[in-house]
């Protein structure tokens, strides 16, 4: 355990800086968009003061290193700075503002996906004589190969701009707020639903493929072989033997996945302009704000390493046949 906790306190050593460097990397400099924004409202006096205060407000002054130093006494410091594009508004504040609608849109698609992901694999590995479950494994295998943000964009084609069902993006109609009540539920549900499932499709089609593959591999164990024997019911061998066992690596397999359907829900409310974290990354991502780039990516980093830890920490209570070796 001591061990697993230094990797991850070191992942994330390396994560922080990477996070750091990567806005530096992009090309452009944000202080000169503010300067722009400024002229085109008239503004010409005072630029040089307005840089160097900008400079320090934003943790830019000084050569990268010094800047480095800066940004980790901000983040011991539990701060994350103000945005650039949002001034003076503190970048943890716009996060909190945006972090429910991601984790409505991830809580539907995680927990959903995993389930009938399975449970649909489970049947297709198990009865693979039947007419029906050949067609939904290459059906799963298709549909899983498919990005997300593609599938978003023929949801919209489909059922938003040909059949217009459900409006093109946004999370609530013009004049709601969110509020507990069955029109703003309704509301709520309408607009998200083209994101929900542009994520669910494909993260469904990967878990019936991942757990179709389990499910072949346990058929031949002995286990399974003395069951049948026994005389006992299939669908009993199934849930009780073969899925059991079979689940046991998808739990791990549930934090692995994390980064890639996070990365999925960000490109999703990108395309349906969704006020998630996703939208939020791509504006500033577009206006330069480093600060928020920042903030943004390091909590994504830290949801999917801490979910990936937490993982491997209770795996070896899901799994008694799994300890980890003590020294």
């Amino acid at each position: 355990m001591v061990r697993r906790l230094i990797s991850y306190i070191a992942v994330m050593w390396l994560a922080v800086t990477i996070n750091f460097m990567i806005p530096r990397l992009t090309p452009g400099n944000p202080i000169q968009t503010i300067l722009n924004r400024f002229m085109t409202y008239g503004v010409t006096q005072g630029n040089q003061e307005i840089v160097e205060e900008y400079m320090r407000r934003f943790g830019l002054e000084g050569d990268v290193f010094t800047q480095y130093i800066s940004y980790l006494r901000e983040l011991l410091s539990g701060r994350l700075g103000m945005s650039i594009t949002n001034f003076p508004a503190p970048v943890e504040d716009l996060i909190m503002r945006s972090l429910p609608w991601t984790m409505f849109l991830l809580s539907i698609t995680t927990l959903v996906s995993w389930i009938a992901g399975n449970l649909l694999g489970a049947i297709v590995g198990w009865s693979r004589s039947s007419k029906t479950t050949a067609i939904i494994g290459p059906v799963a295998w298709i549909l899983s190969q498919i990005p997300y943000y593609i599938m978003a964009l023929i949801l919209i084609f489909v059922f938003a701009y040909s059949v217009r069902a459900f409006p093109l993006g946004g999370a609530m109609s013009t004049g709601m707020t969110p509020r507990l009540s069955w029109e703003s539920i309704c509301d709520l549900l309408w607009h998200a639903a083209l994101p929900i499932l542009s994520i669910l499709i494909g993260s469904i089609g990967w878990w019936v493929v991942s757990m179709r593959a389990m499910i072949s591999n346990v058929l031949g164990e002995d286990y399974i072989m003395m069951a049948k024997a026994k005389g006992l019911k299939s669908s009993y061998i199934m849930t009780g033997y073969a899925l059991k066992n079979a689940l046991l690596p998808q739990v791990t397999g549930l934090a692995l996945s994390l980064g890639n359907i996070l990365s999925g829900a960000i490109l999703a409310e990108v395309v349906f302009a969704y006020p998630g974290l996703g939208w939020l990354l791509w504006s500033s991502v577009t206006g330069l704000d480093y600060p928020m780039i920042q903030g943004i990516l390091l909590l994504i980093i830290f949801s999917v390493c801490t979910a990936t830890l937490f993982i491997d920490l209770i795996y070896p209570l899901v799994d008694p046949r799994i300890r980890y070796e003590r020294k």
